[in-house]
């Protein structure tokens, strides 16, 4: 079995944006519709992105989150489906 999150990544950090009160949702989405065939998300937050889990679940991608600091949480997006 091959490890879904094993493909190139894409890292988008969107703590700057956050601090500066910008929601960063539809560039997340936005990096989502780019990725490459295979390809996995790294996003990198101030929280852990609860509700965006839903989202993305519905579109077919999993999820693998952790906690790298006080405040930075990098979770990795990856399609496993063709859900959505």
């Amino acid at each position: 079995m091959t490890n879904p999150f094993d493909g190139p990544v894409t890292s988008l950090d969107v703590r700057p944006l956050l601090a500066d009160g910008n929601e960063p949702f539809e560039l997340i989405m936005a990096a989502v519709e780019s990725l490459p065939l295979g390809g996995v998300l790294e996003l990198v937050a101030p929280f852990e992105p609860v509700p965006l889990y839903r989202v993305l679940g519905g579109l077919g991608f999993a999820h693998s989150a952790f906690r790298r600091g006080p405040a930075e949480v990098v979770v990795y997006f990856s399609q496993v489906s063709a859900e959505g």
